[in-house]
């Protein structure tokens, strides 16, 4: 009898482990204490991690949003501090590449050109924005930690998170409480967002002023998406603003001509965005109409600043795609080149062929981060879940078809620009991103204010590597100070909102 009652006990304490599901709690959160040296000065912070819950319309809890918090204590008064908000893009993509890799306290143990190390693992980050500025690292739904915690279809769960519009929402929201809870209405505040993040926060700025009366003193765009942009005059906008990006890369690897290759990439960018929009623009224009003497001409200069070869340009009636550039570029010395950074190489089964088997610079990207990321929230933040980390939002838990309907970024983004005197853009891009392109980040600010009566409130950065420019050391140091100023610059003191 005895026997029967230990075994019953012992198969009671097994399915009551066991059967738990794992989940997440909606409003959680744990504070560490910290110090660090930034551009050789101790700075002392808190990291506060940790989830908040998002509401419906009727106050039931039916999401949590996962969050990093860090929050400089080693001076008297924060409450006019700076304080930033940070998203990388996907969609569907966490916040761990900025977080890491970027601007956060710590970073990724890499090389100075940014390629993994193992063991992997983080080290101090000796640039990071903290010694100006408290930053909120954010993960939208079903990345990092954040999850759905009421049941719905995957239709209802679109319908309130997955889209353009659903996402700037229910992000602004989250936002308020945020700054509601942390006291921080004071605060000049700031939206930075990678890749997607940059067609985020742009929607988020006007969100935020327009339905939860916050107004941001800057918006920051790093290596920034245009979803308007594939939709533009038939298809010939997207191939001519990505034009600079095929020089640049060709001159990184030396496949331009001596005349080309020996000047400085300043130089060749700027003869590149000429020809782009002052010759390609009208002769893909022309389409089929156009004669083969000006067809021929247009081709041959292609070829002096891409280092395409001639035939192929012909071929693809003048119209180079990316996909196809990534594959032809060193296809005679056996490699592709990367999409979100065009200096990392691959090597595909076969040399033939018009697309790349894989990208060679998320593989290395994707294990190194999640490892460190991984390991960093246990071993420094100490927090505990047996939630899994998502870097990526797939399978079960994507977060596509992400919806694209009426689609106003650039309308409404210049609408809050125009309507607070005090938000400022910066756009940060690398030269060697092919994914989104520094000309195209260049050509989505030109477009957001036609007038051209804003111009004074847009600064652009170029850096000599990719999508992710920090991670180059030389490029991690100037990318933050470059933001460093820009906050410096935009925090107004004694200064009236008017024109």
């Amino acid at each position: 009898m005895k026997n029967n009652f230990l075994i019953l006990t012992t198969m009671l304490i097994f399915f009551g482990v066991y059967s738990q599901e794992r989940i997440i709690t909606a409003d959680t959160s744990k504070v560490t204490k910290h110090s660090t040296i930034i551009l050789n000065k101790k700075v002392n912070y808190s990291a506060q991690i940790g989830t908040q819950p998002i509401w419906d319309v009727d106050g039931e809890v039916i999401a949590t949003l996962h969050y990093t918090y860090y929050k400089r204590t080693d001076i008297d008064d924060n409450s006019n501090r700076p304080l930033i908000f940070s998203f990388n893009g996907g969609p569907g993509s966490a916040s761990i590449w900025m977080h890491m890799g970027y601007t956060g306290p710590y970073n990724l143990i890499i090389d100075d050109e940014g390629y993994p190390i193992q063991p992997y693992g983080y080290k101090s980050n000796p640039y990071s924005i903290l010694d100006v500025a408290d930053i909120v690292f954010v993960n939208p739904i079903n990345i990092g930690y954040s999850r759905i915690l009421k049941k719905m279809s995957k239709k209802e769960a679109a319908s309130k998170f997955f889209g353009v519009n659903q996402d700037a929402k229910y992000l602004a929201e989250w936002i308020t409480t945020f700054v509601n809870r942390s006291k921080r209405w004071k605060s000049p505040k700031y939206l930075v967002g990678e890749s997607y993040g940059g067609v985020r926060v742009m929607g988020l700025a006007h969100e935020l002023q327009q339905n939860q009366w916050m107004y941001l003193n800057g918006v920051v765009l790093v290596s920034p998406a245009d979803y308007e942009l594939d939709y533009e005059s038939g298809g010939i906008i997207l191939p001519t603003v990505d034009f600079p990006y095929f020089t640049a890369t060709a001159w990184y690897h030396n496949k331009l001509n001596s005349e080309f290759q020996n000047k400085s990439l300043d130089e060749v960018i700027k003869i590149s965005e000429e020809f782009a929009y002052n010759e390609l623009l009208p002769a893909l224009a022309m389409g089929g109409f156009i004669d083969y003497k000006t067809k021929k001409e247009v081709a041959g200069k292609i070829e002096i600043l891409t280092g395409i070869k001639y035939d192929e340009i012909i071929k693809n009636n003048l119209n180079i795609s990316t996909n196809f550039f990534w594959k032809e570029l060193l296809r005679d010395e056996g490699f592709t080149i990367g999409r979100l950074d065009s200096r990392y190489k691959g090597i595909d089964s076969k040399d033939s062929g018009n697309n790349f088997e894989y990208a060679p610079e998320m593989s290395a990207w994707d294990h190194a981060f999640t490892p460190a990321v991984n390991s960093y929230i246990k071993e420094v933040l100490k927090f505990e879940t047996d939630i899994k980390y998502n870097t990526w939002a797939r399978g079960e838990l994507s977060v596509r078809p992400w919806n694209s309907d009426n689609l106003r970024i650039r309308r409404n983004f210049r609408e809050a620009l125009a309507e607070n005197p005090f938000l400022n853009v910066l756009i940060q891009s690398g030269y060697y991103d092919g994914a989104t392109t520094f000309s195209a980040a260049k050509y989505t600010i030109q477009q957001v204010d036609p007038s051209g009566k804003l111009i004074d409130r847009f600064t652009f950065k170029g850096y000599e590597s990719g999508h992710m420019m920090y991670l180059r050391r030389e490029d991690l140091k100037k990318s933050n100070q470059d933001l460093r100023d820009f906050i410096l610059k935009t925090i107004t003191k004694n200064k009236s909102a008017r024109y």
